[in-house]
């Protein structure tokens, strides 16, 4: 289930399929569906009890990023399994998304991020 971790970050704790599929359409719809001036969350999602992804699951991975890339914010993957490791590395995808080791390195990435782009804009 997402939860908000601060009023910029929301973060998910992902588990094998049907939930993963449930949980990234929810976030998917969450970003298609804000208001214009409702604001949108950087995603974090956390991998670490997933065993197997299939391509309707890359293809949600993929409209995610590509919709929190519309509104400049970023999507990072931690605790990925080597099992989805090995999928996205021969889909070539792990040149596509954003890495951490786990979750809080993750936000910390995001929230220093967020911090740099402050101070240069």
């Amino acid at each position: 289930m997402a939860i908000d971790w601060s009023d910029n970050i929301v973060i998910a704790n992902l588990a094998d399929e049907p939930a993963l599929s449930d949980e990234l359409s929810m976030i998917c719809e969450r970003i298609e569906e804000a208001a214009v001036g409702d604001p949108i969350p950087h995603a974090v999602l956390e991998f670490h009890e997933v065993s197997y992804m299939n391509s309707s699951n890359i293809a949600q991975l993929l409209r995610l990023r590509k919709n929190l890339e519309a509104h400049s914010r970023q999507l990072v993957l931690c605790g990925v399994t080597d099992e989805v490791m090995s999928v996205l590395v021969i889909t070539g995808l792990h040149k596509v998304f954003s890495f951490a080791a786990d979750m809080l390195t993750a936000i910390a990435s995001i929230q220093i991020a967020d911090e740099s782009d402050q101070a240069s804009g």
